[in-house]
């Protein structure tokens, strides 16, 4: 009986621990309005973003690479034509925003 409640404790904890852990990426971009653009970046549970990877690409080639500030901020040129925003958080955390969807 014990080593099923110390079993049963123990899968208890560590699902709660993985679920702890679990958190999802997020970016949100806005047109400045004078030729930059500024994307913001976090985690759904509050985890500041600064430091995170962010690119750009265009035509399946990257652009522009450089991190996430300490504001988990990112503030950079409009390219001409089709461009994405890409936050990249790791494995399973990147978050990718169509320059088109980019408006003021």
């Amino acid at each position: 009986m014990h080593k099923q409640i110390f079993f049963l404790t123990c899968l208890l904890m560590i699902t709660c621990a993985t679920s702890a852990l679990a958190h999802t990426a997020l970016m949100s971009c806005f047109d400045e309005g004078d030729g930059t653009v500024t994307c913001e970046g976090g985690f759904s549970d509050g985890s500041s973003a600064s430091g995170v990877k962010f690119r750009i690409e265009q035509n399946g080639k990257t652009i522009l690479e450089t991190k996430m500030n300490e504001y988990s901020e990112v503030n950079f040129e409009k390219p001409d034509g089709n461009y994405q925003a890409v936050f990249d958080a790791g494995e399973g955390h990147q978050v990718h925003v169509d320059g088109k969807d980019i408006v003021e």
